[in-house]
């Protein structure tokens, strides 16, 4: 069985989350209680009670995702064989942390940093995301080119690949709210949009990415002990300076997730088990690819089944 582990993204979060491991591990309530301290204001209260409309703001979501899976990587690490790590847009923090690429102070500053940066990218240059569901990609992409040739300078493009069928397009707000159903016209199932505070992945997340580049250049990266799968290139990494150059392309960059699960898959990995809250990355795999194992770990209840 060759294994990678993989790291939930934003949209995973609930009112909730890490409770019951902070409850039950103390090194999960150790890990929570620094975090706060690291951070100097109380993410475990939002994550554990809420309210979700301030937990969904992604200066506060990216952090707490990373949270958690850190917290459950530390209690499965002796626990698991693993070959790879990846993860799904902020999920690629935890997947560098797995690999011993960052240390978790660094990680989770970054991640705080990250979130704070694309919360007022969307500030200054409001923009939205929409779900297409059953549009081929040279279609999607094809109508994508085309409004950005008539709507210069507004911004449409593929933010996020997540499976066959199912990606996630990133733009200007009001423009791509006025163009949405052309998506629709052009034979797709459904478009709905998201709840997101910004065009996550499209070049409006540009002054973000600038500023986010200078701390990643400030923080010290190893070569992973094991490859992680990079969104921006859908293939192993390991030099640090690599891994460190395609996080920064990553703010702006589609995640190209599906074609990471089938460069997995391709590279023998038969094991897909993911780390974090809720099970998003499951259903992305079971989609995406055939004869797999496909695990999860989010709560306490999981985490006993390893001890």
């Amino acid at each position: 069985m060759k294994r990678v582990i993989m790291f939930s993204g934003q949209g995973s979060q609930y009112v909730g989350m890490m409770a019951g491991l902070y409850d039950k591990y103390d090194s999960a309530k150790s890990t929570i209680e620094k975090a706060n301290e690291i951070l100097e204001f109380d993410l475990k209260s939002i994550c554990f009670d809420g309210p979700i409309d301030i937990l969904k703001e992604t200066r506060y979501t990216q952090p707490a995702i990373f949270l958690h899976s850190a917290v459950l990587f530390d209690l499965l690490k002796d626990k698991l064989e693993f070959s790879a790590t990846a993860g799904h847009s902020v999920g690629e923090y935890a997947a560098l942390y797995a690999a011993g690429v960052i240390e978790f102070e660094d990680a989770l500053k970054l991640v705080s940093k990250r979130g704070n940066l694309m919360f007022s990218a969307g500030e200054v240059l409001p923009g939205t995301m929409f779900a297409v569901i059953n549009l081929a990609d040279d279609k999607l992409e094809a109508l994508c080119n085309e409004l950005n040739e008539i709507g210069k300078p507004n911004v449409v493009v593929p933010a996020n690949y997540n499976s066959p069928g199912q990606i996630v397009i990133s733009g200007s707000k009001d423009f791509l709210r006025e163009n949405s159903i052309k998506f629709k016209e052009a034979g797709a199932r459904m478009v709905t949009e998201l709840v997101v505070s910004g065009a996550f992945h499209s070049p409006l997340m540009e002054p973000a990415k600038k500023m986010l580049a200078e701390t990643i250049n400030s923080i010290t990266f190893k070569d992973a002990k094991v490859p992680v799968y990079s969104n921006v290139y859908a293939k192993p990494l390991t030099k640090a300076d690599e891994i460190k150059s395609a996080l920064i392309d990553q703010l702006t960059s589609p995640v190209k997730w599906a074609q990471s699960l089938s460069r997995l898959k391709e590279d023998g990995f038969n094991s897909f088990f993911e780390l974090g809250p809720g099970n998003v990355l499951q259903g992305l795999a079971k989609r995406t690819l055939q004869e797999i194992e496909i695990l999860g770990c989010d709560k306490p209840e999981d985490v006993e089944k390893y001890f």
